[in-house]
């Protein structure tokens, strides 16, 4: 809100309130960084992480933390903000006969007008050249993987239109960093990898699912599909077996990464699991799939909650 009680010109709906996009970027920018969500940062954070994941797991594997892994978790990090920002850009061009019928997303830059179509696809171009310029400072097998996900990008706008299970594809896209920065700092693909993948997948579904409750009155008018909508009142079953699926599948990668690790270093990872799936159960203690603000807010906790191994990684590879 401004000093005057107003909500700032061109704010969207679900943006943080007093964000920074509304409050100091120029206003030129506004509607581009908007298009980005740049003033909801929670999905960069939700890209980034496992990024993190797979440089910290591909370095208690190999028992080599570097400087180098340094650079890749900074350049992970701007590479997120850049793709984040470019897939958001693309399901808003994609999406945006839709977002105009939808409450939540009808102020969005391209609904609302405060974008053309054509500065829309510009402004995607742009930021996933910048992204492609960090990725090729990685490595040739992060190039192909990094190259790899752009599928998965691309279909995930159109998923909820044929598929119930529009999630999955969310998943896949947003955890496709754990294989990336496991690649960046091992130079190939093991199986520690995929199994951390596929526990952020888990993830995903879990927290994805809390936040589509937020439009399944809007989504159910226009034909658009969600796991919230399919699982209903029985959602909070699914969410507990996404729960324990996402962290069970965490365990399995890091005994696999590192069997032989010390036992201070397996504590410490398995710490990060437990934290983990703490922080997810207590989320459920705190569901109610009919409270929209409530649902936002618990959405937005996940950042804390992929933190939580990240934290613990970083613990282990130091031990």
């Amino acid at each position: 809100m401004t000093q005057s009680g107003k909500s700032p010109e061109g704010q969207v709906a679900d943006a943080v309130k007093d964000n920074w996009v509304d409050r100091d970027a120029p206003a030129a920018t506004r509607p581009y960084l908007r298009l980005s969500r740049a003033d909801r940062p929670i999905g960069t954070w939700l890209l980034y992480i496992p990024c993190i994941w797979g440089i910290l797991l591909a370095a208690l594997h190999g028992g080599n933390f570097r400087a180098w892994d340094l650079w890749l978790i900074l350049g992970c990090g701007a590479g997120a903000w850049l793709m984040r920002g470019a897939g958001c850009t693309w399901n808003d061009i994609t999406d945006r006969k839709f977002d105009a019928q939808v409450a939540r997303t009808r102020s969005r830059p391209l609904p609302s007008g405060q974008v053309t179509l054509r500065g829309a696809l510009l402004w995607m171009l742009a930021q996933a050249l910048l992204a492609f310029c960090i990725l090729i400072s990685f490595g040739t097998p992060a190039v192909l993987i990094g190259i790899a996900s752009l599928g998965f990008v691309a279909i995930y706008p159109f998923a909820k239109r044929f598929t119930w299970w529009p999630q999955v594809f969310l998943g896949l896209a947003f955890n496709w960093g754990a294989l990336l920065g496991w690649v960046a700092h091992n130079g190939r693909l093991d199986w520690p990898a995929v199994l951390l993948y596929l526990a952020g997948i888990a993830w995903t579904l879990f927290y994805d699912t809390i936040y589509a409750h937020q439009d399944t009155e809007d989504d159910a008018l226009i034909g658009v599909k969600s796991t919230a909508r399919l699982f209903g009142q029985n959602s909070p079953k699914w969410l507990y077996s996404f729960a324990v699926l996402a962290a069970g599948v965490m365990a399995m990668a890091i005994y696999s990464a590192h069997p032989d690790a010390a036992p201070a270093q397996m504590i410490a990872a398995h710490l990060g699991t437990a934290g983990f799936a703490a922080h997810m159960l207590w989320q459920m203690r705190q569901l109610d799939i009919n409270n929209v603000p409530l649902l936002l807010h618990l959405f937005r906790s996940n950042r804390e909650a992929g933190l939580i191994p990240v934290l613990f990684f970083a613990v282990a590879v130091m031990l």
